[in-house]
């Protein structure tokens, strides 16, 4: 089965000639995919070049216009529908792509996505979640930036979420769940976390264990495979620790050059480097999907370079393969209802 990726041709700083050259490794790997490219023709047709093997699987639908990185998502939504982002993700609607994917604007492409695909029945917003490395092996971290904020129940929400993607995306049967907060005492944290954190005491059982509240240093140890928070201190947490990862491989390249001693020291060590330097790589991690939409749509940076896009293609195509946003609206439909029983009965 061919996989059909909708691909913004302007979202990201670097558009589009990071977007395409994204397209052309990503192709390098995944050699079922085709793409629909999506802004004004001439422009991309210029940027794909005369590369006869990428040309032979990407389609045009021509778009205008652009939504900015300035762009609120009300001026998007009502002036939009001209933009590529708009008619990258009608794609999907249309069922002519499998996912789409963009590094545009992130207000507007949740508020676009979720006014064209619709929510989850049960569930109020998407967030978008992001595969974390970690000492143990790899956890969810979600929301990573489409929402300021969250209530006690979106938090729940977005843990059901979470669970089944860890599930169906990681092969974890029972995930562990944590929320992220400053510490890990019970009477920590704002009120929506405490409330939070009763709910989901409520819900654990044979879905999932819930763990407790977990800090911001505890993620990169891999304690919990879930890490739930809202989109304000998840993009904080996520930006740290990229540009933490980038601040110790710079350190690293500092000290091998600083003598001859490193510079011989690199000289033996040199593909035990490139495996380190692989793996803190933040572009090879690059890309989130929206949880809770009916349809596939994953973010990537609005500054990533080709490397960067071609991970979020990647991931989106490996997502089309395993049918995973279809079969996580069913897993989390029935859980979502269970949810919204147990904050009823903490109610009353």
């Amino acid at each position: 089965m061919s996989i059909v990726i909708a691909v913004d041709g302007l979202g990201g700083d670097l558009a589009p000639d990071a977007v395409v050259e994204g397209m052309r490794l990503s192709k390098q790997r995944n050699r079922d995919v085709s793409f629909i490219l999506v802004g004004p023709v001439d422009q991309m047709q210029d940027a794909l070049g005369s590369d006869a093997e990428l040309v032979s699987v990407v389609s045009f639908v021509d778009a205008p216009d652009k939504v900015g990185m300035e762009d609120k998502p009300s001026q998007a939504l009502r002036h939009g529908k001209q933009t590529s982002l708009w008619r990258a993700i009608e794609e999907v609607k249309e069922g002519r792509a499998m996912g789409v994917v963009s590094g545009g604007n992130t207000g507007a492409m949740m508020a676009m996505a979720k006014l064209q695909l619709r929510m989850i029945d049960g569930f109020d917003r998407p967030a978008i979640a992001a595969i974390w490395p970690t000492l143990r092996a790899e956890s969810v971290v979600l929301d990573v930036g489409a929402n300021i904020d969250a209530t006690a129940s979106q938090l729940t929400q977005f843990t059901l979420m979470g669970v089944e993607f860890a599930r169906l995306g990681l092969g974890i049967m029972k995930p562990t769940v944590g929320l992220l907060n400053i510490g890990s005492e019970d009477l920590k944290g704002r009120d929506e976390l405490r409330d939070a954190q009763s709910l989901l005491i409520d819900c654990a059982g044979d879905n999932f264990h819930y763990h407790g509240f977990v800090e911001g240093n505890d993620i990169g140890k891999g304690i919990v495979d879930v890490v739930v928070t809202d989109g304000f201190t998840g993009n904080i947490a996520l930006k740290s620790a990229e540009g933490t990862a980038q601040q110790v491989g710079a350190y690293l390249r500092a000290a091998l050059s600083s003598s001859w001693g490193g510079k011989l020291g690199y000289f033996f060590a040199r593909g035990s480097l490139r495996a380190f330097r692989n793996r803190v790589d933040p572009r090879r991690v690059n890309g989130g999907p929206l949880l809770g939409l009916n349809g596939l749509v994953v973010k990537s940076h609005g500054g990533s370079d080709a490397l960067g896009f071609a991970s979020a293609l990647d991931l989106a195509i490996d997502l089309s393969r395993g049918d995973i946003v279809n079969k996580l609206a069913k897993q989390v439909i029935g859980l979502s209802q269970q949810a919204a029983n147990t904050q009823e009965r903490l109610k009353t």
